[in-house]
């Protein structure tokens, strides 16, 4: 089984021989299973784990634990692993600028790999205008930062974000969020003056928000996802996209694109605003720009970032081993791993759109690209089974198959984009025996 690239993505070293996925003990296996009691024994609660799986190594779209079981990986650690596990080109990047330098700060200090980062993602994302970008850590980073510009900027203090958004877990990235009530419980008072629209339509905004409880030259900025993540990899109408665009423009209102999960080639484009026909004006980059190494982005247009010096920084935002990985990232996405995201996208959304129809408790297959999901309900009630779900996700697990789940009863398939046609239908095939068994 090899992946879109063989020659860029050698996994055999990690196989040896075996076919993928390969599980040779019970799950959790002997060497796991302490780790894991070690682990609940220190770590915080607050951490979520869906089932046991212990990572020692990975290559592609295989992962072995430390037990020697192989898996079949359609997560991609939450959409970021873009380029596959240790992709050469992007392991080749990482130690030759961690042999040259590691740190030394990009906010006090210049030096060649930031600045070529900053360049390429000024270009590669959409709009003809001149923009500046900002270089953080993590994407809810990146949205504090553009919570906080877009106050600055329009020196208004409304923000507008959607039921189901996930912006992250810090507390102004928090007030955004709106997915789990969980996610908030225990930490209020939020950030005030941040709002909520059902996602899909502009007319709560219009109809009810700026007629009930604030006037549009109050609203700084409205957050969107233009395919909700964790909220349940929702693909809206074109419309809904579009009218929130004429929206903000009528209003003086910046409209700011989360392209943290959806974005880097996952969906077939470069940016899942793409498929919209619309630009924000300001955009927020995270996960899958570095395979895995730390670090997010905030390009705005060039009038909108007009924060003087020390409004926004970060010690290790813009980390030169982690620009040099997204660099590596990008160039492996331009080359050919977002063209195998178009071309599997279709018969990925068709084999999903099949497993519904052959099994009653699947539904809603939806996707672009390697984005895409189902819900899981109850036959008999027509209503989200969460169950279901966790015994479907864990009979995966146990056959080799990792997946993660999104929304309320939703499933994900986000698999990394170097995945081959032969990774993809074997996976799909294990997910649908899942399936059947769990039913």
């Amino acid at each position: 089984m090899t992946s879109a690239d063989s020659s860029l993505q050698p996994v055999a070293d990690l196989i040896a021989g075996r076919p993928v996925p390969h599980i040779r003990t019970a799950l959790p296996g002997p060497r796991a299973a302490p780790l894991i009691e070690s682990d609940l024994r220190v770590s915080s609660p607050s951490n979520t784990r869906d089932y046991p799986l212990v990572a020692r190594r990975g290559r592609g779209c295989v992962v072995e634990d430390v037990d020697g079981n192989l898996f079949l990986d359609l997560a991609a650690g939450i959409a970021v692993c873009a380029s596959g596990h240790c992709h050469p080109k992007v392991v080749e990047a990482i130690h030759r600028q961690s042999s040259e330098l590691i740190h030394i700060c990009g906010s006090d200090f210049y030096y060649p790999v930031m600045v070529e980062l900053m360049n390429k993602l000024a270009a590669i994302t959409p709009g003809a205008k001149p923009k500046r970008v900002l270089l953080t850590n993590s994407g809810t980073e990146a949205t504090e930062a553009a919570f906080k510009l877009s106050r600055f900027h329009t020196n208004r203090k409304w923000v507008i974000g959607f039921h189901g958004a996930f912006h992250g877990r810090t507390m102004g990235s928090l007030s955004l969020t709106c997915s789990k009530a969980r996610q908030k419980q225990g930490f209020g008072p939020l950030v005030p003056m941040v709002a909520h629209s059902p996602y899909g339509n502009t007319d709560f905004i219009e109809n009810v928000l700026f007629k009930q409880q604030m006037r549009p030259d109050e609203v700084a900025a409205i957050f969107f996802e233009p395919i909700q993540g964790e909220g349940g990899y929702l693909i809206p109408d074109a419309s809904f996209v579009q009218s929130l665009r004429r929206l903000c423009d009528e209003s003086g209102i910046l409209l700011v694109a989360d392209e943290i999960q959806a974005g880097m080639g996952r969906t077939g484009k470069m940016w899942s605003i793409e498929h919209f026909g619309i630009v924000p004006d300001i955009m927020l980059i995270a996960k899958g720009v570095a395979s895995g190494m730390p670090i997010a982005a905030v390009v705005a247009q060039e009038p909108i970032m007009n924060w003087p010096p020390g409004a926004q920084g970060s010690t290790y935002g813009g980390n030169p081993v982690s620009c040099a990985a997204a660099l590596a990232t990008i160039e492996l996405v331009e080359g050919g791993l977002m063209r195998n995201a178009e071309r599997l996208g279709a018969p990925l959304l068709s084999r999903l759109k099949v497993i519904a129809e052959r099994n009653s408790c699947i539904t809603r297959a939806r996707g672009l690209g390697l984005m895409a999901g189902v819900d899981v309900i109850n036959p008999k009630t027509g209503k989200g089974d969460l169950a279901l779900r966790s015994k479907i996700l864990m009979d995966a697990f146990q056959r080799g198959v990792i997946l993660l789940p999104c929304g309320e009863v939703g499933i994900r398939f986000c698999p990394p984009l170097v995945i081959s046609e032969d990774e993809l239908d074997t996976g799909l095939r294990i997910f649908e025996e899942a399936v059947a068994k769990s039913a």
